[in-house]
């Protein structure tokens, strides 16, 4: 982690707005909510950390890391299915970010898909057009696209 919770949020606080967007610190958070629920001053740390990767995404400043590629996968998928489709987030992620990566992976992903650890096609949730109007109300209301 390059920088701290608490040294990220000094960097805020002193205006270093692509010092803070470029840093890895988001990145490694895991959302576990620890920092939140344990911090004496109420701050929702991890609130705070998921909006950031928002605006470096946004901003295009998050470069070092491919979790900003992997995450846009992982929600664009969600959006699409409802859920998670792991063989979709690898295919389209390994085949659009690293695509030797993926001539690699082969030998994995035929075995988990040969012990049924691995759906090749996705499955979608009922009503998924209600999940997709409750995603597109909160771009509305957080200035998310």
């Amino acid at each position: 982690m390059q920088y701290t919770p608490r040294t990220l949020f000094a960097l805020i606080n002193a205006d270093k707005r692509e010092e803070v967007l470029t840093a890895n610190t988001m990145w490694y958070c895991v959302s576990c909510y620890l920092c939140t629920t344990r911090c004496p001053q109420n701050i929702p740390i991890t609130e705070i950390m998921y909006a950031l990767k928002r605006m470096a995404i946004r901003e295009k400043l998050a470069k070092e890391t491919p979790a900003p590629a992997l995450a846009k996968t992982f929600t664009d998928l969600v959006e699409r299915y409802g859920r998670s489709y792991e063989f979709g987030i690898a295919t389209l992620y390994l085949a659009l970010n690293k695509p030797l990566s993926a001539l690699k992976m082969g030998p994995m992903g035929l075995s988990m898909f040969t012990k049924g650890r691995l759906n090749i096609l996705p499955t979608k949730i009922r009503n998924v057009d209600q999940l997709r109007a409750i995603v597109e109300k909160a771009r509305e209301i957080g200035g998310v696209s």
